[in-house]
């Protein structure tokens, strides 16, 4: 029997079968199984002959200095990726189309231009297009070695030079082909395979290479999965179309903290970073609003503080809408379920619309306490006091759990002026507060239905449970 010569391979999970399908029985995609030629040459085992060398085992004690870092300059950037950019490390940036992947990372050649020697090879632009945009973004005299290229081995044997670059911008890694596979660039063995090669090169010459990466209509990067297994640190940009922050936030890094967000802000003259994003995010507010809470919240090692708007209105349908942008819309279900359960809050039979202000996504469990807030002051036309942040996480029995680092949320929020905060209980010993900020008054909540009485309760019922206390005052942060 002859052996097929083909394959088909679905472009968004990478699984492989002998025939062609519309659909992918592995992820449920439709019509992303594309041919690709089959290797003749089979993988061989090692056999009895051996012949391996020996590894040198060590212990887990030990010193090492830390990782030489290649500053840009570019603050925001630098922060995504835990200080700089490490010698031999590959770096994946993510986003949608748009978004300013290519203008981020031009820049940051730029900038890296002055004291390393740069490259930036794009696959999707001509020269001309790429000098336009440095012209725009004022880099023009930048000494950026530029060129437009898709070909992995004439970029491979550009990079293994005695003079070769020490930063590598690749827009993008889905241009890029190698001339041993007969699949089209973008699939899943050219994008694997590609990538791999250029690792491998930049980790053997010390060269930091930085990849631009597509994304799907799910916004995860295209291609192979494995891609984001094999670089050092995954970026993604995201940002709304409508607002013009744009936020770095790091998904994977071997050099530093995951979760590290950069926040930057889209001009005319290209991406300048905000070194105070509370500030920005909360420039728009209007503090004698109802149904809008202030969050004081943490990206990363940076406390970040965001205003959620909440609107609950009648319902003209059988089936009231919940509509979620920015936020988790199962975990406004559950806050949902327990002021209704725990706190006798009828608001079932209304449509429900969250929103976090600035195009922010938020994804820890400390927005809860903010959330109910807002959903409360919506509903009872009673506006949270506009000097107060409010964070904590609920729990399904209605108590309001601790969350981490809040002195540092208490410290931002007096840094931008704020004098009040509902949080949870604070346990073990407290340490001291903001040194020279002014002090906040903080009311500690420890169940859910002690928020309640603190907005009025003509749209609301009663709390049903236990009382809240009413010898609880405002303290001060010592």
């Amino acid at each position: 029997m002859a052996r097929p010569t083909s394959r088909f391979v679905c472009q968004a999970c990478g699984a492989s079968v002998p025939k062609w399908g519309g659909k992918c029985d592995a992820c449920g995609e439709w019509n992303t199984l594309v041919e690709e030629a089959v290797v003749e040459t089979a993988p061989r085992g090692l056999g009895r002959g051996g012949g391996g060398r020996r590894l040198d085992f060590c212990g887990l004690q030990g010193s090492s200095a830390p990782p030489p870092r290649r500053v840009t300059g570019i603050a925001e950037f630098d922060r995504a990726c835990g200080g700089g950019l490490v010698p031999g490390s590959a770096v994946l940036v993510g986003g949608d189309p748009g978004i300013g992947k290519s203008t981020l990372l031009l820049q940051a050649a730029g900038r890296l231009a002055q004291d390393h020697r740069c490259a930036y090879v794009s696959g999707e632009e001509a020269v001309d297009q790429v000098r336009l945009r440095a012209a725009r973004l004022g880099i023009a005299t930048a000494p950026v070695q530029l060129a437009a290229a898709t070909s992995v081995r004439d970029i491979a044997a550009a990079l293994d030079a005695a003079d070769g670059p020490e930063v590598v911008v690749i827009d993008s890694i889905q241009t890029m082909y190698l001339d041993t596979l007969d699949s089209a660039p973008g699939t899943v063995a050219q994008v694997r395979a590609s990538a791999q090669e250029l690792i491998r090169l930049a980790k053997r010459r010390g060269v930091t290479l930085l990849l631009v990466g597509h994304v799907t209509k799910e916004g995860a990067i295209a291609g192979p999965r494995v891609l984001e297994h094999m670089v050092d640190t995954v970026l993604y940009f995201e940002g709304e179309r409508g607002h013009q922050f744009r936020i770095l936030r790091a998904v994977k890094n071997r050099f530093g903290p995951t979760d590290e967000i950069g926040v930057f802000e889209m001009t005319d003259r290209g991406l300048d970073e905000v070194p105070n994003p509370s500030a920005l995010f909360l420039a728009g507010r209007r503090g004698d609003v109802s149904g809008a809470a202030v969050f004081a919240g943490l990206e990363g090692t940076r406390p970040v503080l965001v205003e959620i708007q909440a609107l609950v209105a009648p319902s003209p349908l059988g089936t009231p809408r919940r509509a979620v942008v920015g936020w988790d819309g199962g975990r406004l279900a559950m806050v949902l379920a327990v002021l209704e359960a725990r706190c006798g809050v009828t608001i079932g039979p209304n449509d429900v619309y969250l929103n976090v202000a600035g195009g922010l996504r938020i994804a820890e469990p400390a927005a809860d306490l903010a959330v109910a807030a807002a959903l409360l002051s919506s509903l009872t036309g009673e506006p949270v006091p506009a000097d107060a942040v409010v964070f904590g996480e609920i729990g399904l029995s209605g108590e309001i759990r601790a969350v981490s680092q809040t002195e540092l949320r208490l410290k931002e929020a007096a840094k931008l002026g704020f004098e009040r905060a509902l949080m949870p209980p604070r346990s073990g010993r407290r340490r001291s507060g903001a040194g020279s900020e002014p002090p906040l008054k903080v009311t500690e909540l420890g169940q859910l239905d002690e928020l309640v009485p603190l907005f009025d309760s003509s749209g609301a019922r009663p709390p049903r449970g236990r009382p809240a206390d009413p010898t609880r005052t405002l303290e001060t942060v010592s």
